[in-house]
């Protein structure tokens, strides 16, 4: 076990701490662009945008494999090797959502965004801020527990800030929108932002299980 009493007298090797980071940084990049998808009408704007996204999304999962072939070759583990692993997943999941959501803009071509679309992206872009900095403490953990807690306590907030503009969009649109194609369209789109944010949160959930773990 990568806690027992042998490993605290081995080193560990910190090389997935610098890979945490690239991906955090990704992410935030790409919840940049998704950010500008929610503030046009234009499709062509709309595609070129995604195709971006598309780039950092296969970033990612660059990133993520990297983190599983570094676990196979790493006798030692800062933490157990499952918690890393789900970390990485976690994380590129939410590249996947940034992704997902600008696709459907894309292809779906909506005639408008509601102002919502651009409330969602702005609460993914703060959850990929978060994860930017749990990223920056995780490798002084039993030092930076605090620290840590509170951006988990910040990602589950954000997912349920989330939630009520999310709620708030469907009554809004089950209300007001009369072609049920263009209601089809928006409600696709903003679900998958917001299931984006409940991704950031599961990432945070494993942060919260490391620091159980070895706080």
């Amino acid at each position: 076990m990568n806690n027992s009493f042998f490993s605290r007298f081995t080193p560990r090797e910190a090389k997935f701490f610098p890979l945490f980071k690239q991906l955090s940084t990704t992410i935030i990049a790409g919840a940049d662009l998704l950010i500008e998808c929610t503030k046009t009408n234009n499709h062509a704007e709309h595609a070129e945008l995604n195709r971006r996204i598309k780039d950092l999304e296969r970033e990612g999962d660059r990133l993520s494999h990297k983190v599983f072939d570094e676990l196979n070759a790493t006798f030692i583990t800062p933490f157990d090797r499952e918690d890393i692993n789900q970390l990485a997943m976690h994380m590129d999941d939410v590249l996947d959502g940034i992704n997902s959501s600008s696709k459907r803009i894309a292809l779906y071509k909506p005639k408008c965004l509601p102002p919502y679309a651009l409330e969602l992206a702005l609460m993914i872009r703060e959850g990929a801020v978060c994860l930017s900095k749990i990223s920056d403490e995780l490798e002084s953990l039993k030092s930076n527990a605090v620290k840590l807690k509170s951006y988990c306590k910040e990602l589950h907030d954000i997912e349920n800030r989330a939630d009520d503009v999310y709620e708030m969009f469907i009554i809004k649109l089950f209300e007001e929108e009369k072609d049920s194609i263009e209601l089809y369209k928006l409600k696709e789109i903003l679900y998958e932002m917001e299931k984006t944010t409940d991704m950031a949160e599961h990432a945070g959930k494993i942060v919260r299980t490391i620091i159980i773990k070895y706080a």
